[in-house]
């Protein structure tokens, strides 16, 4: 069973910078597409950028120019740089892995596996 543990979250001012990791065990990541979603106060889950099996990325229009998904297949690990960030980036941030990133009919059912998430506070 894969386990996924996001670390790097915290409180950063308007224009500042956070890197994100995600630490995978129990398992590997290569096998799946992987990515980050989040969840703000009184908002729904949504995909922030997803890496797919290929290697291919998607990003969110939101984030696109300031967000950078990576991963190190070696240590298993996945990143999630965040330059540039603004107040509407504050949300609960989440590591996942399954077969696709896709919302289907208001769900996620391409993710497999979830961490418990990490929060971003972007505030002055």
């Amino acid at each position: 069973q894969l386990q996924l543990v996001e670390s790097g979250g915290g409180l950063v001012q308007p224009g500042g910078s956070l890197r994100l990791s995600c630490a995978a065990s129990g398992g590997t990541l290569d096998p799946y597409t992987i990515g980050w979603f989040r969840q703000a106060p009184g908002k729904e889950r949504e995909e922030v950028s997803c890496m797919l099996r290929g290697g291919s990325t998607n990003y969110a229009r939101s984030v696109k120019g300031r967000f950078t998904i990576s991963r190190d297949s070696a240590k298993n690990m996945l990143y999630l740089q965040m330059n540039n960030l603004k107040p509407e980036d504050t949300a609960v941030y989440y590591c996942a892995a399954g077969g696709y990133c896709t919302k289907v009919a208001g769900s996620y059912y391409g993710i497999d596996f979830w961490g418990k998430g990490t929060l971003v506070n972007v505030s002055a």
